[in-house]
């Protein structure tokens, strides 16, 4: 054990000379030979990266490098982060992180299933990202914050979507939960909605993936998909909306990339930083949109333990030893000082375990020990058509999220993809279970063919915005709940945004491009939602002879239910029950008295009036941009706000975001426009693609995408190679 003495001495050395950083790794370990990639990348007019290569490892090794250009910072997070270092980077925050990242054995799967599991043209992508890490790193030495983890690995690619990807749908928050202390006789995994508990940025611990602001685990966020197909448009086209909503920054914000290889690589959408393949965009034959979905796919088993032997659970009426093992994460104590701190670890038959006094609770989950994530990705990517999709979602490798799909040939499709265990039915899979029966130790996971599916319906369109998936299309297309068996724990709920999105479909049988981006830019609520649920309630509640409340409830009445920039009665509305739909604020008569009243007084303190205009409040602010948005909470146009108190705005860290709106024609010609709300330069505030987005982002107008090289050609503001100046060399 390190001596208290023998620490302030470090400390006081390291606050006298600093800690230098560890050297970097030699160039000859981080840059690839001359000659052993070949690819271009070419930055259109928004600074877009189009990434053309010979090959798929060519263009994998140009996207990485891009990402870095742009963002090496939130790359390299997720280096730390697949390496149980994270501690090391943000501080005691991330130590359950840590200790889960080890806890789970990822790294000893995947070095176990690598050469295996994985076929070798995924390797080579996986492998030809990190030597375009790998190779910015060499250039940027003062960009890395900590060179002892380079070089940067194909497997550490592998490790990040391991890692990230359960957190999608909430292991870690079961995780998390055991780990501090406070399990709970009924699991939470359904108290909430998907957009309440589970959508992207809301799910993972560690703070910089919620954005700025973003303080909640229970953020109302949320993401949308539709489409349309030829049977309901008047000039036989095929749409689809990509509308997933994120974080405007992090490890989950958007990057917009455009790929090209010469062996068929031909996608245009979004990356995370970390990731080599296109999560959601299109080619030119078909495309898909993710939302996130809530399935029951995480177990919590509490063991029956021996009173002798603290190490011994009972399974099968039979006393078996737990595997028991010391895990160490580098504490940070003083600047670059760190003293190890060990944490014991446990496995059981379930999966690993975790002590709280003299109780032990077994964590299993969907999908534990795949490691073929980026495969799925990537052959969904490489697809030509609905067969080769289809057979791509097969490998059941992504456990979770919705698909909204269409093509050229005119199909459109809804699958609630998720990868259930085939679970015994009698037990309430939504508890802790009993740990010391077989009966509840599920093995095996059910078909692709069993998650619920909606293709090509007589209605003509599909959609969900992280709504129930019983509710996907007309009624008389829609599954029956009832087809399902309850042990899947697949959600009944339906969202503003997804009411909203039926009511303008099905009211329209022949619906034009302009009136499909309406739609998906719709700034309403329906009558049906919870917001006008709980705005009926605030208008109903008891002022108590308040006057400030009774004006409040006078401009509650007359709203519109639009959140539009120039509406006055939005912004009492929203700025009192966006906290409500967050989890902050309770719905009882008082609490939300007391919102309804903060909010007034917020408003007339800044404004001296409580009918402000909404485009007053709603701010989209980068940089020196500073503009009015319309839309709002759980909108289809969403946006989601943090209150400035300084400034006496809410300025938008979340929702909508990379949107991409795909048509086909009745020929199978594709086209397409997209969004991004910044620009391509996502933490680059010299570049003048870090906020050149921000006004076509509000006025609600995607520019062209660039999916043609001549046409490209035309308006290049970069063509280089990884490694060259950039410019149009």
């Amino acid at each position: 054990m390190i001596r208290l003495r023998t620490l302030a001495c470090l400390a006081a050395v390291a606050l006298v000379s600093g800690c230098p950083k560890a050297p970097m790794p030699p160039d000859s370990v981080l840059i690839p030979p001359d000659g052993k990639y070949d690819v271009e990348i070419l930055r259109d007019e928004w600074g877009v990266p189009h990434v053309y290569g010979k090959t798929d490892a060519d263009c994998a090794y140009g996207v990485a490098y891009a990402q870095c250009e742009d963002d090496y910072t939130t790359l390299e997070q997720g280096l730390f982060l697949a390496r149980g270092k994270l501690t090391s980077l943000e501080g005691r925050s991330a130590v359950p992180l840590d200790y889960m990242v080890k806890m789970f054995r990822f790294r000893e799967i995947l070095d176990a299933k690598y050469e295996t599991d994985l076929p070798a043209d995924v390797r080579a992508i996986v492998e030809a990202y990190a030597d375009g890490c790998n190779h910015f790193a060499a250039l940027h030495p003062d960009k890395v914050a900590d060179p002892s983890l380079l070089p940067t690995t194909g497997k550490d690619i592998v490790l990040g979507f391991m890692v990230k990807s359960p957190m999608f749908f909430g292991m870690d928050r079961e995780a998390r939960r055991l780990f501090e202390g406070n399990p709970l006789e009924v699991s939470e995994k359904h108290a909430s909605s998907a957009s309440e508990a589970g959508d992207t940025m809301a799910a993972l611990p560690y703070e910089a993936l919620r954005g700025p602001g973003l303080v909640t685990g229970d953020t109302e966020i949320g993401s949308n998909t539709l489409a349309v197909a030829p049977s309901r448009t008047p000039d036989g086209k095929t749409h689809l909306a990509i509308n997933s909503h994120q974080p405007y920054s992090g490890p989950v914000a958007w990057y917009e990339v455009r790929i090209h290889s010469e062996e068929g690589w031909d996608m245009e959408g979004g990356v995370f930083p970390g990731t080599p393949v296109i999560l959601h965009g299109h080619n030119p034959n078909l495309g898909w949109a993710h939302t996130v979905n809530s399935p029951d796919l995480v177990d919590i088993y509490k063991l029956e333990m021996n009173p002798e032997n603290k190490n011994q659970y009972k399974f099968d009426g039979e006393w078996r030893d737990l595997e028991v093992k010391q895990l160490t994460i580098d504490f940070p104590l003083w600047g670059s000082i760190k003293i190890p701190v060990k944490r014991e670890a446990l496995y059981s038959v379930h999966g690993p375990a975790i002590r709280m006094g003299d109780d032990v609770y077994a964590i299993r989950y969907a999908g534990y020990g795949d490691i073929g994530q980026v495969e799925q990705w990537y052959r969904m990517n490489k697809a030509t058509n609905k067969a080769e999709f289809l057979k791509a979602l097969e490998l059941q490798q992504i456990a979770s999220f919705n698909i909204g799909y269409a093509d050229k040939e005119g199909n459109i499709a809804y699958i609630y993809n998720a990868k259930f265990p085939k679970r015994a039915e009698g037990y309430d899979w939504e508890k802790y279970l009993p740990g010391n029966t077989s009966e509840t130790l599920w093995t095996e996971y059910l078909p692709f063919s069993a998650d619920p599916q909606v293709h090509n319906p007589e209605s003509g369109y599909i959609y969900n915005c992280n709504g129930t998936p019983f509710l996907a299309s007309a009624e008389a297309d829609n599954l029956n709940p009832d087809d399902f068996s309850k042990t899947l724990g697949i959600e009944t709920d339906q969202k503003n945004r997804g009411y909203r999105a039926f009511e303008q479909l099905d009211a329209d049988d022949s619906i034009t491009t302009e009136e499909f981006y309406q739609y998906k830019y719709d700034i309403a609520y329906s009558e049906k939602s919870d917001a006008m649920q709980l705005g009926q309630k605030l208008a109903e509640l008891d002022a108590g002879g308040d006057p400030l409340i009774e004006k409040a409830q006078e401009l509650i009445r007359s709203w519109d239910r639009v959140c539009s920039v120039d509406s006055t009665a939005t912004a009492i509305v929203v700025l009192t029950l966006e906290p409500v739909v967050r989890g902050m604020v309770g719905k009882d008569d008082e609490s939300l008295k007391k919102q309804l009243k903060l909010s007034a007084e917020r408003l007339m303190q800044h404004y001296g009036t409580l009918e402000v205009p909404w485009g007053k409040i709603n701010r989209l602010v980068r940089g020196d941009k500073n503009v009015a948005l319309d839309g709002g909470p759980d909108i289809l146009h969403a946006v989601y706000g943090m209150w400035n108190d300084e400034k006496g705005i809410l300025e938008a860290v979340a929702g909508d975001c990379f949107i991409v709106m795909v048509e086909w024609d009745k020929d199978g010609n594709c086209s397409s426009r997209s969004i991004h709300q910044f620009g391509s330069a996502t933490m680059d505030e010299t570049s003048p693609h870090y906020a050149d987005q921000v006004e076509r982002f509000a006025a609600k107008d995607p520019k062209v995408v660039r999916m043609d090289r001549a046409d490209l050609e035309q308006h290049l503001t970069a063509k280089y190679r990884p490694g060259e100046p950039r410019g149009l060399n």
